[in-house]
């Protein structure tokens, strides 16, 4: 049962990251295109803790809280990139 239902997500996100990057390489602007590749990222540290718990390992969980707190730094430098035109003050 479990094994459906983590193949069932794997396809679902898979899918999700497919029209993430169709959105960040189509989008009308520079925002839609930093929003798809944030959501890139979330859809990846979802993919890494479907992929530990398919083989139940624990190293996969410290990988994906890592690409969490790289996603989220990355995308708070490209935002104030964006307002300012400078990252660091």
């Amino acid at each position: 049962m479990i094994d459906t239902a983590l193949w069932i997500a794997l396809a679902l996100f898979c899918a999700a990251i497919v029209l993430n990057f169709y959105r960040a390489l189509v989008g009308p602007s520079l925002p839609d295109r930093v929003l798809a590749v944030d959501t890139m990222y979330m859809n990846s540290i979802a993919l890494i803790v479907l992929f530990g718990i398919w083989v139940n390992n624990k190293d996969y969980f410290e990988a994906a809280l890592l690409i969490a707190m790289l996603g989220f730094v990355s995308t708070i430098a490209i935002c104030k990139y964006l307002l300012r035109g400078d990252i660091i003050e």
